[in-house]
């Protein structure tokens, strides 16, 4: 007789169970009558949920199944979607020929140390078709001047020969080298950029080239703005912090990319609390020059510093002790510290009587301004190219480098200033002015003066305006 095992008892009361189970039914009909938003969100998960058992339960023997760890297991539904996506991709990709490459065209980014003919070389051609190309006309030099990053494109015929290169100079320039009968020939294409009027406004905090650059002004516009207020501010001791500036100035656009600057158009400058205004203006014959608001000329005979941003060394004085011959010598003219090779600038207008050495000066060059004034340049490192003893200079043409020749203790100019043989101090020395707007071309300077500084304002109103939110 075989015993038969007992049945083991339930774990919960058949009445619990029971009651459970009508409780979950309430549940249940109360969340599908009445979801909160979060239940509702969730609605589409939980019905995944509550059928994975069904594939769970098909899965058990399968040890991959028992793998699976809660961080990265996801709804098998979830894969099968993907794994169809990834089939259905994979047959579209197969189906679809990949784009087609030109294996006759090249692109090469100049590195460092790269020269033509290691770029020919990187494409395949041979060193002689570098000759080729280089003698096949004098312009074709222009690929042998390369800068890093510059992009050449080469287009090669089926058996490899070179039948064009290409580079883009700039966002306005290309030059291109084509084959043809007789060898190779030689094209540029220039973009013609619009031209916009832009503005820019800055408050000088440390120096005017780190105000202007963060106000967004080109280092050349910078320059600019400089030589413009140069006769009236000493660039090298005048600035002050809380000095500011207002310009309007060219900028030249290639489908809507700013690629470049122009002329500055008008300037406002303010230095210790005066404002010197400035417009550009090109009279009836076509010259051109900056006047201040009214009409009166912005140039004078002579600009105030010949070193741009230079630091002032020593000042005019009658009493100095000379630093090398150790000694009380008269200081006849202001010392400008800069760095060695530093440009130097005639401060005027004249004949240069003369352009060599001149004892403790070094290298010097001394200019005659009409009768009345003259002007010295010692100390210089070199002469520039075309200035010479008996020649002609313009004011502000470069005729020289800061150097330390002669008795020098460090590199700086050396800059001197006589009226009729008297040295004076150039610091202090009033400049005479240059003849305003004519009579006749007032009212047409003004017709143009006005609305730049309307604009001029506005603008800085503006600007203003948006600083302050």
């Amino acid at each position: 007789m075989i015993d038969t095992p007992p049945k083991a008892p339930p774990l919960y009361p058949k009445t619990h169970l029971l009651a459970a189970s009508g409780i979950a039914a309430l549940l249940s009909l109360a969340l599908l009558v009445f979801p909160s938003s979060e239940v509702e969100a969730k609605r589409t998960n939980l019905a995944l949920d509550l059928e994975m058992p069904t594939d769970q339960d098909v899965q058990q023997d399968a040890p991959q199944a028992a793998q699976a760890t809660p961080e990265t297991s996801v709804s098998p539904f979830a894969q099968i979607d993907e794994g169809q996506a990834q089939t259905e991709e994979t047959a579209q990709a197969q189906a679809k020929p990949a784009p087609a490459t030109n294996p006759n065209h090249r692109e090469i980014i100049v590195a460092k140390g790269d020269t033509l003919s290691t770029l020919f070389e990187k494409v395949g051609l041979p060193a002689t078709a570098v000759h080729e190309v280089m003698a096949s006309d004098k312009q074709a030099r222009q690929f042998s001047k390369l800068q890093n990053g510059q992009i050449l494109q080469f287009e090669l015929s089926p058996d490899g020969q070179l039948n064009r290169i290409h580079s883009k100079l700039s966002d306005l320039e290309t030059i291109s080298l084509a084959r043809t009968a007789d060898g190779f020939s030689f094209s540029r294409e220039v973009s013609k950029p619009n031209v916009r009027n832009a503005y820019a406004h800055g408050v000088i905090n440390s120096s005017l080239s780190s105000s202007a650059q963060r106000a967004g002004l080109s280092h050349s516009l910078t320059m600019d703005m400089a030589n413009i207020f140069g006769y009236d501010v000493d660039f090298a001791q005048d600035i002050r912090k809380g000095d500011e500036f207002d310009v309007v100035y060219e900028q030249k656009v290639v489908n809507g990319k700013a690629v470049g600057t122009g002329n500055i158009l008008s300037a406002r400058f303010t230095n210790r609390g005066k404002t010197y205004t400035a417009v550009r203006y090109t009279n009836k014959q076509g010259n051109t020059n900056y006047y201040t608001a009214e009409g009166n000329s912005m140039r004078k005979a002579f600009i105030r510093t010949p070193v741009d941003f230079a630091r002032i060394s020593s000042m005019f004085s009658m009493g100095r002790k000379h630093p090398i011959l150790n000694k009380i010598r008269a200081h006849k003219g202001v010392d400008y510290a800069a760095p060695r090779g530093t440009p130097i600038k005639a401060t005027g207008d004249g004949k240069v009587l003369l352009a060599g050495r001149r004892g403790g000066y070094g290298n010097t060059v001394i200019i005659q301004h009409g009768d009345t004034y003259r002007t010295l340049y010692g100390h210089m490192q070199g002469f520039a190219k075309g200035v010479k003893t008996g020649g002609s200079v313009k004011q502000g043409q470069v005729i020289g480098y800061i150097g330390t020749t002669g008795l020098s203790t460090g590199p700086h100019l050396h800059y001197e200033f006589q009226v009729n043989g008297v040295h004076v101090d150039p610091l202090g020395q009033k400049l005479p002015m240059a003849d305003p707007i004519a009579k006749s071309e007032k009212q047409r300077f003004m017709q143009q003066s006005q609305p730049l500084m309307a604009r001029m304002d506005q603008e800085k109103a503006t600007t203003l305006a948006s600083n302050k939110r």
